[in-house]
């Protein structure tokens, strides 16, 4: 099951790369071939991109013809409005901030093309040890849900 993620991942990267307009395989000048400007805005720094991450860092990108910049938005909401102010050439974040985008009216939304994992990276952490967890243990406890914002209202 582990792999069927990374491979969802990895996959999700190919489709990113072929995503990106023919341009990022310009016409070579002098010898050396002309680089895309590409910004990549993530919603959060996760172990989850940790492909993404590798091929950065290995130079897959630049071999392709990319000159990426990563920047972490920390909130689809983030990410969205840099993908809207043109900041961003591609945002990774849940489809939620587009379709919340639509349905407030947005004029040109944004495309949802990929899906970069199976399950959300979401999980609930005690300070102590819970025997027998059961979600009905949460009521009437205070929870801290992330940074306002941040998490769906059905949280």
């Amino acid at each position: 099951m582990k792999n069927k993620k990374w491979i969802s991942l990895a996959a999700a990267i190919v489709l990113t790369v072929t995503a990106l307009p023919m341009t990022a395989f310009a016409a070579k000048k002098d010898g050396e071939e002309k680089l895309t400007k590409v910004t990549l805005n993530e919603v959060a720094h996760s172990i989850f991109y940790a492909p993404q991450y590798v091929a950065i860092e290995e130079g897959y990108f630049t071999e392709e013809g990319l000159d990426l910049t990563l920047v972490t938005g920390f909130g689809a909401d983030k990410v969205l409005t840099a993908l809207i102010s043109g900041e961003a050439d591609i945002g990774f974040m849940g489809a939620e901030a587009s379709i919340y985008a639509y349905q407030e009216g947005a004029t040109d939304p944004a495309v949802n093309f990929a899906q970069l994992t199976q399950r959300a990276g979401n999980f609930l952490v005690a300070r102590e040890k819970m025997q027998d967890f059961k979600w009905e243990d949460l009521k009437g406890k205070k929870v801290l849900g992330g940074r306002k914002g941040g998490v769906h209202i059905s949280m």
